[in-house]
């Protein structure tokens, strides 16, 4: 029998039902590159010469706009924002088929941890966005330095860009646990191509010099998906979506763990801290013992069904660093304009090429390390269990039925989906990717045993594989 996907959601009828879509075939998209000045609010402040916080220069009571030259990429799905000027960071990713911002940024910037020996400047001062973070832990010694900015490739089917820096200077007055300049390159490709509706980016790192380097390399994430652009926030219906199961916390944050049982071995089970609304205070978390060779990791909003995940070989950041203000950072949430503070509701997640801070790795002479990246939007999901670069998915299935949630990167391609159990098909049919609600099919099992497989495969019309993923009926 013929059924009618509406809405991308499908329900099976018997267990052999083919399922086929039909809709009209979309303009062709393109991408395009514009220049733009995008302005910044922060409460006046002084820095010297060398980035070095000037004693006594903070006034709250002064708020000031800096201007950054930054660059649009645009097609059909996304609008981002880049500002090579201030970190060499990824502003703004807005998902335009929910014209939702899916990054955090500051809406007026405070400098904090003034003279504490936090970070390499002795202060630091969040703006928000994505961005790369090297050669130190907390924050590293870019965050606030321009970065230089080219064209790389510009066409209608595809925009790549790559901000670059080099790691050739020394902060006089940096806190002892930094280290001086290490010589190494880094290169942040950024590329945004037609028809996808997800941001492709590649760290490139080189140690130039004769002898290996200790360094540490983190990609910096502040998230806030299904947001407002004027005004990017994590809710309480934020979760971190990751695929791990136990964490750690440095003793200085272990109150954080209170709420999760323990796994030994120091660690917890990540059960509770997955939610936003029960962070009880600022602090930070590690993926333990790392990330396991799981290659995704991000935010779901469950207020509505948005979210943001970055899909990479964590083999190679295979530390996962997450940190939040705490809840009462949403539900105490002030005016920034009229109360300035550096308390704010996003969830921070951060991709290490070592399992946490302050632990470094090795770069050997004359080599490269390069991290590929993709940031993809999703809607209408509650969860992501498999990931990759064409498609992210949620599949589940229990004695009655299995159920499948599916976000496809490039939507304007028809899909064949497969639901099998053993050689039996529950499920066969080509379904229309939906970029503004997402897709969900649940198919009917008669008579599911638990721990039985239930095999997906989603294909082109054409026969190439998208993804393929197998579940056990709980």
């Amino acid at each position: 029998m013929r059924a009618l996907v509406c809405f991308g959601i499908a329900f099976l009828l018997s267990l052999h039902a083919l399922c086929v879509v039909h809709a009209a075939a979309p303009m062709p998209d393109s991408v395009s590159l514009s220049e733009q000045t995008t302005t910044w609010s922060t409460v006046k402040f002084a820095v010297d010469a060398e980035n070095g916080f000037v004693s006594g220069s903070l006034d709250k009571s002064v708020i000031v706009e800096r201007s950054f030259k930054s660059y649009l990429l645009e097609n059909r799905y996304l609008r981002v924002t880049i500002v090579p000027e201030f970190g060499g960071r990824i502003l703004s990713i807005v998902y335009k088929p929910t014209g939702h911002e899916q990054l955090y940024r500051t809406d007026v910037g405070v400098p904090y941890g003034m003279k504490a020996g936090n970070f390499y400047y002795d202060w630091l001062m969040v703006y928000g966005g994505i961005f790369p973070t090297f050669p130190d832990a907390e924050h590293g010694k870019t965050w606030l330095k321009p970065w230089a900015f080219r064209v790389v490739k510009e066409g209608p089917d595809e925009v790549t860009v790559v901000m670059s820096f080099q790691d050739d200077f020394d902060y006089s007055a940096r806190p002892s646990k930094f280290r001086g300049a290490t010589g190494i390159e880094a290169n942040y490709y950024v590329t945004l191509k037609a028809d996808r509706a997800a941001l492709d980016a590649r760290v490139v790192l080189k140690n130039p010099n004769d002898e290996a380097v200790q360094y540490e390399y983190w990609t910096c994430t502040t998230l806030a998906p299904g947001s407002e652009p004027k005004n990017p926030r994590a809710t309480g219906g934020a979760e971190i979506i990751a695929p791990i199961r136990t964490y750690t916390t440095p003793a200085w944050s272990a109150n954080l763990a209170d709420g999760d049982e323990s796994a030994g071995m120091g660690r917890r089970r990540f059960e509770n801290l997955r939610y936003f609304k029960n962070w009880p205070t600022m602090g930070i978390t590690y993926a333990a013992p790392d990330m396991q060779g799981g290659n995704f990791w991000g935010v779901i909003n469950h207020d509505n069904a948005e979210g943001i995940i970055r899909i990479a070989d964590n083999t190679l950041t295979r530390g996962l660093k997450m940190w939040t203000w705490g809840f009462p950072s949403l539900t105490g949430e002030t005016d920034a304009r009229k109360d300035p503070n550096e308390w704010r509701p996003y969830v921070e997640l951060w991709a290490g090429v070592s399992d946490q801070f302050f632990h470094s790795a090795d770069f050997p002479a004359r080599s490269e390390v390069s991290i590929p990246e993709t940031y993809s939007p999703t809607v209408g999901m509650s969860n992501v269990t498999h990931a990759n670069e064409n498609v992210l998915i949620n599949f589940s299935a229990e004695a009655s039925r299995a159920v499948l949630e599916f976000f496809s990167i490039e939507p304007a391609i028809p899909l064949l989906v497969t639901l099998k159990r053993g050689d039996t098909a529950l499920f066969s049919g080509v379904v229309s990717a939906d970029p503004n609600n997402g897709n969900r099919i649940s198919a009917a099992i008669a008579d599911g045993r638990s721990g039985e497989k239930i095999r997906l495969t989603i294909t082109t019309t054409e026969g190439k594989e998208l993804i393929a993923a197998e579940t056990a009926i709980k």
